[in-house]
């Protein structure tokens, strides 16, 4: 197996620092120029700031601001941390050994470091808190839902686990609170083909083969809320959202679907009904059969004034810029 070349910069904050293979040709005679080119979200006065700092490494140390560009070579640098609103919730360990970490994540903490949110993210609060340096997430789980999420202690096995999700042998299990609609028709399994564009922050129903497919079962209902199973068959990005709010009864605390409102980050009330409930499958490294299940809840079924929408007024509408989601009923 092809091991990844070992850097000279230690983790900070729990993150390792980004890795640049320099190209084995070019016309820049310093690495500064051909670093000014390379990142243009940079300005270049801070990359110059940072070779003065020693903050960019190769192999043999930290290299000047008039290092000469070394065609082929790797260099290391650790990133400036965007400004990152607290998130005033924990993360709870559910089980721990060997190999496998599974926590309960809270609302509003993204799984792993992109964008704006990289130390207020579970693997990096993970990996500094509990000295799990080489911890690594077995699967994700969107950073406005709670619930369930497994990342793996040990690198020599990272990829069973991986692999155990990619090929749909793990059986996982949601609950969503949304309003409840009487005429529609429960147990059913929806079946659509979603995709979601770089770039895009909604994710669509197109027309298609179907790559998406959700069971979706009323498990009990009472002012105009109805609290649902969820058993999704595969794993698109956003895959429950779409398809409940498809069915007209989108997920209470969606500020997606149907209609995208962009939520202020530091703004964490009525956090999306929707919590990671269940995972269960056959451990690959040990064989064992293992089912962890989330202790959390779902406020709004506790606190129905405060969240319960009058029966006129609730929006059983398919999302205007989707596509129907093509069901079946079992």
């Amino acid at each position: 197996m092809r091991r990844k070349l070992r850097g000279p910069l230690p983790q900070r904050h729990g993150l390792d620092p980004a890795r640049l293979r320099l190209p084995d040709e070019g016309w820049w005679g310093t690495l500064l120029e051909h670093l000014v080119e390379r990142l243009p979200r940079l300005d270049p006065s801070r990359i110059e700031e940072m070779l003065r700092e020693e903050r960019i490494h190769n192999l043999n140390g930290p290299l000047a601001v008039d290092a000469a560009f070394e065609p082929g070579t790797f260099i290391w640098f650790h990133r400036d941390l965007p400004d990152e609103v607290p998130v005033p919730f924990d993360v709870t360990v559910v089980h721990r050994d060997e190999h496998l970490l599974v926590v309960d994540k809270p609302h509003f903490l993204a799984t792993i470091p992109r964008g704006r949110h990289v130390l207020e993210t579970a693997l990096v609060r993970l990996r500094r808190d509990l000295d799990l340096p080489q911890l690594s997430p077995a699967h994700r789980l969107d950073r406005v839902t709670a619930g369930l999420v497994m990342f793996v202690i040990t690198p020599d096995v990272r990829g069973k686990y991986q692999t155990m999700f990619r090929d749909r042998r793990v059986q996982k299990e949601y609950e969503a609170i949304a309003p409840h609609d009487p005429s529609l028709q429960l147990p059913r399994t929806v079946r659509s083909r979603i995709v979601k564009e770089r770039g895009v922050l909604a994710a669509q129903e197109v027309d298609g083969p179907p790559n998406a497919e959700t069971r979706v079962e009323l498990v009990e209902h009472r002012d105009g809320l109805g609290r649902y199973r969820l058993v999704p068959a595969t794993g698109r990005t956003h895959q429950l959202r779409v398809h409940l709010s498809g069915l007209g009864v989108p997920i209470l605390g969606d500020d997606f679907y149907p209609v995208l409102n962009e939520k202020p980050l530091d703004d964490f009330t009525k956090p999306l009904q929707l919590l990671a409930k269940e995972l269960e499958f056959d451990d690959p490294v040990t064989g064992e059969h293992r089912k962890f299940t989330s202790g959390r809840r779902l406020t709004a079924w506790d606190s129905l004034d405060e969240w319960a929408t009058p029966r006129s007024t609730v929006p059983f509408v398919t999302n205007p810029t989707t596509v129907t989601a093509k069901t079946v009923g079992t």
